[in-house]
């Protein structure tokens, strides 16, 4: 089940359909999720990073997701970069992953989803919450940044219901305000 996990997940992703019938609410944007093979021998893992389709030469959000089976389940960790500009644009150029090193990400406590798993006539159905009474937190160059994380994945679908939320007020404030980013799969990796 993690490979098939990781399938779903890894490619090139755009909510170009979902942008044209509602530009109000979401922004058209470009996601690569590339599977990056030197880390964790134990799982799987998934290099990340996204653009607005304007502005394809300034990806954000680079981070990785864990993929591994663990307790009888699957669950994601997410990791962090911890110089996000030395992957930047990796999405595009995965020869920039090829000289990633351990000591160049950190793990971000409570950046964790479980997975749950359904039947489809073709495939599976991934859902990814978080457990219950965690916090995403971290520090990002210097800020305090809070992110409720949580995606669908299905075998040419990705649906993306990551948010930024303010520490303070617990209000979010960016991402998926209104639903999920509905991302076609239009690559697989």
């Amino acid at each position: 089940m993690l490979q098939t996990l990781a399938e779903y997940v890894a490619g090139e992703f755009d909510n170009q359909e979902q942008a044209r019938e509602s530009p109000a609410w979401f922004v058209h944007l470009r996601l690569w999720q590339r599977p990056v093979k030197q880390f964790f021998k134990d799982s799987l893992t998934i290099f990340a990073e996204q653009s607005n389709v304007l502005k394809l030469d300034q990806p954000y959000r680079q981070r990785l997701l864990r993929l591994q089976e663990m307790n009888g389940g699957l669950n994601v960790q997410y990791y962090q970069f911890k110089d996000p500009s030395s992957v930047k644009g990796a999405g595009q150029q995965p020869e920039l992953l090829d000289r990633l090193t351990d000591d160049a990400i950190e793990l971000l406590p409570g950046c964790t989803l479980q997975i749950a798993t359904k039947p489809l006539a073709q495939g599976f159905h991934f859902v990814a919450t978080p457990p219950l009474d965690t916090r995403c937190v971290f520090s990002l160059q210097g800020s305090m940044i809070q992110v409720s994380l949580g995606f669908e994945a299905m075998p040419d679908l990705f649906l993306s219901y990551d948010k930024g939320i303010d520490p303070e007020t617990q209000q979010p404030i960016w991402g998926a305000l209104l639903g999920a980013y509905e991302f076609q799969k239009v690559r697989s990796y």
